[in-house]
């Protein structure tokens, strides 16, 4: 990988790292051990995704992204953290609002 940056790279919410198809992946940490339910296109990164379901207070599910697959062909590392970096100020953005004692 011609790439400045190391993998796996951890941030509070999020994690970056390699599989063996030549994909890189960024996981949503909030989301780990939710079940995935379905895999397919996702049209916000325009890459796959697995996608699991949660649901609101009136019982409404949604669904979630867990993880996205780069494939290297298309996208580099500083491509897959600039996205991973929105990802994170987004979370802490939230929990700066519900939970202002815990933004360590």
């Amino acid at each position: 990988m011609a790439n400045d940056k190391s993998l796996p790279i951890k941030g509070k919410f999020y994690l970056i790292y390699q599989d063996d198809a030549s994909n890189i992946i960024l996981e949503d940490r909030t989301k780990r051990g939710l079940e995935v339910r379905e895999r397919n296109y996702d049209d916000k990164y325009s890459v796959v995704a697995d996608k699991g379901m949660i649901h609101d207070v009136d019982g409404i599910g949604h669904k979630v992204g867990i993880r996205w697959f780069f494939p290297e062909s298309k996208y580099q590392i500083t491509d897959v953290v600039k996205f991973a970096e929105e990802m994170e100020q987004r979370y802490k953005a939230i929990q700066e609002i519900t939970c202002p004692d815990d933004t360590s």
